[in-house]
């Protein structure tokens, strides 16, 4: 599988870069008690972080609302997973635990303030590409609606657009039966290749210590 960044989007953010991480050989399944113990209380201390601060407050939600908008999307209306993600925790609507890759998926996103896709590599069919959307991308999301994601970024493959830094869909979710995965990192643009390389290996170790398998990191 290849995986290449659509050069319209370093037109309009130069330093824009994606980390993708392969997995194989993983065991998906419940979460460990320490696992949803960590997502538990990182997610009770992001509540109380939040008491006095903005959104805007924490510099990777910033840059992605920055970068959502030159890309054309409104941030007000389809919202960077990340920040979706805090705007629960700041609800108290705390995250509940889904299975072992998922709920490692979320704490990434939460702890890094960047949006994730994490996707079962064998049904993701050729090669992929990380592109701006247009009105004829869209899929029935894991939000259980069909989402089009014109102005918003897309992976695709063979069959079309199946993830995004919004919503991902259903067809490439991770289930207790995925065995090889993609990790999709959509970093922060201002981050430079070696922090990234040195983020996507602790990630890397990260997940693959709780759902074993290898890994194989990578930054476009």
């Amino acid at each position: 599988m290849d995986l290449e960044l659509n050069p319209e989007i370093t037109k309009i953010v130069p330093e824009f870069k994606i980390g993708i991480i392969h997995y194989n050989n993983i065991t998906v399944s419940d979460s460990p008690q320490m696992l949803k113990g960590r997502l538990q209380l990182f997610q009770e201390q992001l509540f109380f972080d939040m008491d006095d601060k903005e959104l805007t407050d924490f510099p990777g939600l910033l840059e992605w609302k920055l970068a959502w908008k030159a890309f054309g999307g409104d941030p007000n209306r389809y919202r960077p997973s990340a920040e979706a993600l805090y705007r629960r925790v700041r609800k108290q609507n705390y995250l509940t635990p889904v299975n072992s890759a998922i709920d490692m998926n979320s704490f990434l996103s939460l702890q890094y303030e960047i949006p994730l896709g994490l996707y079962d590599r064998k049904q993701i069919e050729g090669d992929v590409e990380i592109a701006i959307g247009t009105s004829n991308d869209r899929f029935e999301g894991l939000n259980n609606r069909e989402n089009t994601l014109d102005r918003i970024l897309v992976a695709r493959d063979a069959k079309g657009a199946f993830g995004s830094p919004y919503v991902d869909s259903k067809r490439t979710a991770v289930t207790d039966k995925t065995t090889e995965a993609m990790h999709v990192f959509y970093l922060r643009p201002s981050m430079d290749r070696d922090n990234a390389f040195q983020l996507l290996t602790a990630a890397s170790n990260m997940f693959t210590g709780i759902n074993g398998g290898q890994a194989e990191v990578f930054v476009l």
